[in-house]
């Protein structure tokens, strides 16, 4: 006898996110604050619907794909919404790509309707030249045409499992490809990390560096305020330290999310030690949190950040620090909901404590794949378990410290260094604001550990100085045997260091020797 198939559980997102607020007579509280409006959640139920009944009648069908480049204001947030209300596919991608890049998105995307900002009209213009699937644009300067057509009457019926969001992402592989998420991946992060881990209650307001285009800034300014009724704040400028801060002074944020790339210049920048005196706790992810960032957010602005680990695969946080119990140079110890192992090079699973391997992790927020890349989704999603890439390893008390990305670890006089323990040891010099460590082949074409380093503002850095500073902790091998300063170190659109690039930049006869000298424009992004 063939045993019966379960009939699907019906889960709409946005219905959990929005409608449910409103049914329990909560519409009047805030939910949204950007530059120009802010919406209650009965405004923005409202909104979601019009926008959702405009995609309709757009002929947006469930399932299809609808992409967006749009800055972090009201419009982008209430079709991300709207979008998945009418059972479709939000993709919100980075508007820092070019015309080209973002077309390649748009045509391996298959999307009909591409929306925009009109700050992008010419990139979203060039975009769909080399995308012949797409059929109507729309721009915020013309978003009426996305109110007219009424109200959508109820969210569709959408699955637990039915596709709600794709997050571009170059993940562990390189190349952009989309993690596909579900309805049911939204209610899982917001209710596992934003409220058993943060404790995120009504009262909370939340600022996020990281835009709704990614997966870290998506829970951050939608996912975990809307889950308890609290309010979100956006900001649609790029991020800069006086602008948050003067953010979080105006709007009363009680939540501010960063990465290592904002908290570091913001120790340097002239910001008001009580500019985050409404601020009960921070949140990090992108990269490890140096100590020294962790430690200086508490001491001048009385902050404790909580460092933590996140993919776009598993949609946000899967291991992180608990409020008060911030542990120096460690990402935490799971989120409820999920479980990590460490695993060699074969795959077999490492038990010893202080011993490095690849990251796994097993949680229900796992993306299903990458669109149309079966190939790369079957090395990355293996059964419940996802490979994260990154190489990590678990503490004597249970804690779990990251050592950099599985391909990143450096072999140097046939001894295994791990950059970011002199990392961690450059950034405790006074002079050094960022410190990324390479591997450059010299003349015989053995790694050695090159020191990139920006130093702090009106100051520069002195190569012996810095290498003899490693040398009084570290072993001598593991000492940087160059130093190379820059004006700023490159980055991904996520803030994460780009480190192919740098192995390029300062791989130059004679580096391993002297310092290079390289132009401020050849560290750009």
């Amino acid at each position: 006898m063939p045993v019966p198939t379960a009939v699907p559980t019906t889960f709409n997102a946005t219905g959990y996110l929005v409608g449910r607020h409103v049914d329990a007579g909560d519409g009047a509280r805030t939910a949204v604050v950007s530059n120009t409006r802010t919406l209650t959640y009965a405004e923005l139920d409202e909104e979601v619907r019009r926008v959702a009944a405009g995609l309709r009648e757009l002929g947006v069908r469930s399932e299809e794909r609808v992409l967006m480049c749009m800055v972090d204001e009201i419009e982008l947030f209430t079709a991300i919404l709207g979008a998945m209300y009418l059972g479709a596919v939000a993709v919100p991608c980075s508007t820092m790509l070019t015309g080209g890049e973002l077309g390649k998105l748009i045509a391996d995307s298959r999307t009909r309707v591409v929306l925009g900002s009109v700050e992008f009209a010419d990139t979203v213009r060039a975009a769909v030249e080399q995308a012949p699937d797409v059929e109507t644009v729309v721009l915020t300067d013309e978003w009426e045409r996305l109110r007219g057509a009424g109200l959508a009457e109820r969210p569709y019926a959408t699955w637990e499992d039915s596709p709600a969001l794709w997050l571009y992402t170059s993940g562990t592989t390189g190349m952009p490809k989309a993690a596909m998420h579900r309805h049911t991946d939204i209610r899982f992060v917001a209710e596992n990390y934003g409220q058993r881990v943060l404790g995120i209650a009504p009262h909370d307001r939340c600022l996020s560096v990281a835009k709704l285009f990614f997966a870290y800034g998506i829970g951050n300014s939608m996912f975990f305020p809307l889950s308890v009724g609290a309010a979100a704040l956006l900001e649609a400028a790029r991020p800069t330290p006086q602008l948050v801060a003067a953010r979080a002074m105006t709007e009363h944020a009680t939540l501010l999310f960063g990465t290592p790339s904002f908290w570091g210049p913001l120790l340097a920048a002239d910001v008001p030690r009580d500019a985050f005196a409404t601020v009960r706790q921070g949140v990090s992810a992108g990269e490890a949190l140096p100590a020294r960032m962790l430690e200086g957010m508490r001491e001048q602005f009385g902050v404790e950040v909580l460092d933590g680990i996140g993919s776009t695969e598993m949609l946000h946080i899967f291991i992180s620090n608990r409020p008060g119990q911030a542990r120096p140079s460690s990402s935490g110890i799971p989120v409820p909901g999920y479980e990590v192992e460490i695993r060699d090079e074969l795959g077999a699973v490492i038990d010893t404590d202080g011993t490095p391997g690849e990251l796994y992790v097993r949680g229900d927020s796992a993306a299903v794949g990458y669109w149309c890349r079966a190939e790369t989704s079957r090395k990355v999603f293996l059964g419940e378990w996802t490979r994260t890439g990154d190489t990590y390893v678990r503490n004597s008390d249970g804690t779990y410290t990251c050592l950099g990305r599985f391909n990143d670890m450096i072999k140097a006089g046939g001894i295994w260094v791990t950059p970011s323990e002199v990392e961690d040891r450059l950034l405790e010099h006074p002079d050094v604001a960022e410190a990324v460590v390479v591997a450059v082949p010299d003349s015989d074409e053995l790694d050695k550990p090159v020191a990139c380093v920006v130093p702090m503002p009106g100051r520069h850095v002195d190569e012996g100085d810095l290498i003899q500073w490693c040398r009084e902790e570290l072993a001598a091998f593991k000492r940087p045997r160059a130093v190379v300063e820059l004006a700023e170190l490159p980055k991904t659109a996520t803030g994460k260091i780009r480190r192919n690039v740098l192995r390029d930049l300062v791989r130059s006869p004679g580096v391993t020797g002297e310092p290079v000298a390289a132009p401020a424009e050849a560290a750009a992004p």
